[in-house]
């Protein structure tokens, strides 16, 4: 089977083109990593609408002989002027989710109040749920918009936007569907981002199907991860059938790592079971699983390409060592690192005592008698195993059902604030 083509140079690359055009130049750790693998990707986790006001407060932050550095680490992974002027940028694209558009109406609260003002007098039948979807599109349309040179730049190959459906309703096709269809429509560089339920793998074929780039979220092992790639060749297979321009296709198949050993059933089971596990150990499981997958993908050539989120900094302190295994057991692979902005700066704070990367990390094995370790636990098996789970079993694992429950809250948060605007223009609402 032959899959769609991607067009356009990495993000690597161009990092690493203006990169040795500065003489003297200090790498961003983020930089570094990118250099292991010239087909990586860092992308910005977050809305590029708080881009500026974050770059600002990390700057407030930096030693006194390292601030020139860190401005100019932050404007070459991401600078309005250039991405408007030159179509590039460091990130290669960017993911959002409901908790990080809220962010994005609270970094801006007066001005999102007046947008949902205009919103609900062009709109004057919808509810709240209306005019609070109605905004969440307008969060994307706009963090959309920001990136679009770098989009039209690289002929589609970058300045994707993540925006996603509605985590209330994760086992809802239909809704979830429509919502995607809308996404979609909003703008030619949004990438849809559909949860890692049974509902949600059907979702992405039909998407896929229509030649709707996606990004699969709420995932966490290695059985949703064959999942999804099944569900996009099934989908290719379909849009090829109906003569479907693919030419600017993606999709991403996300891990959120530390989420799978940390908010799961994971240590809940360890104990139960008079089992220890150490910080260490619990980081290998969760690589393991990425390793997995990433290489089952690798062999049998398929498009998807694994995006790593939810990474954390083990920092002992100032004197101490630091480290990011997320990143660096991984080191050398074609991922797509999302990084949200804490985990960014917790990097810039930690850089000279973080190791330097080994660009064949990717291909080391984790520890045999800690995968056997991890092995007497049915969660971990449920990650780690090709058969671990079937697809109605996915929206009931630990990380899932945990995540889509603070993603659902965090839209709950959403819908209030609508409210709350609501109720002076629409007394009524109240």
């Amino acid at each position: 089977m032959s899959w769609p083509p991607f067009a356009g140079a990495c993000t690597s690359t161009l990092l690493l083109k203006r990169l040795s055009e500065g003489a003297g130049m200090t790498l961003h750790v983020l930089e570094k990593l990118a250099a292991t693998n010239p087909d990586c990707e860092i992308w910005w986790d977050s809305s590029p609408l708080v881009y500026d006001n974050w770059a600002r407060g990390v700057l407030a932050s930096a030693p006194a002989g390292k601030k020139a550095d860190w401005d100019a680490q932050l404007k070459r992974l991401f600078d309005t002027a250039t991405v408007a002027r030159e179509g590039t940028m460091g990130f290669g694209g960017v993911t959002t989710n409901p908790p990080l558009s809220l962010q994005a109406i609270q970094n801006d609260p007066e001005f999102w109040i007046g947008e949902i003002g205009r919103i609900a007098a062009e709109n004057p039948g919808e509810d709240v749920e209306g005019i609070y979807w109605k905004t969440y599109l307008e969060v994307v349309r706009r963090s959309a918009e920001m990136i679009l040179p770098v989009y039209d730049a690289s002929n589609g190959r970058h300045g994707h936007l993540s925006g996603q459906v509605d985590p209330r309703f994760v086992t809802d096709y239909d809704r979830m569907l429509s919502q995607g269809l809308q996404l979609a429509t909003i703008g030619r560089n949004v990438m849809v981002k559909i949860p890692g339920s049974a509902e949600g793998y059907r979702v992405i074929e039909e998407l896929t199907a229509r030649g709707i780039s996606t990004n699969n979220t709420t995932s966490f092992t290695v059985p949703q991860y064959i999942a999804c790639m099944d569900a996009v060749s099934r989908g290719l297979e379909r849009a090829r059938a109906a003569g479907i321009d693919l030419s600017k296709w993606r999709s991403v198949i996300t891990h959120m790592s530390a989420r799978l050993g940390n908010i799961g059933d994971l240590e809940a089971q360890a104990d139960l079971r008079g089992i220890k596990l150490s910080p260490e150990e619990i980081l290998h499981g969760e690589m393991a699983v990425m390793k997995r997958a990433y290489h089952h993908g690798k062999r049998t050539g398929h498009p998807s390409k694994m995006l790593q989120c939810s990474m954390r900094v083990t920092d002992e302190g100032e004197g101490g060592a630091a480290s990011s295994w997320h990143i660096e057991k991984i080191a050398g692979g074609d991922f797509v690192y999302t990084c949200p902005p804490g985990y960014i700066a917790q990097l810039m704070q930690a850089e000279d005592r973080l190791p330097a990367f080994d660009a064949k990390a990717i291909d080391e094995e984790p520890p045999a008698e800690v995968i056997e370790k991890l092995r007497q636990l049915p969660y971990f098996r449920q990650a780690y195993d090709f058969d671990g789970m079937k697809p109605d079993e996915f929206s009931q694992f630990g990380a899932f059902a945990a995540t889509a429950n603070e993603f659902a809250a965090a839209t709950r948060k959403t819908v209030d604030f609508v409210a709350r605007a609501l109720e002076s223009v629409r007394p009524q609402a109240a």
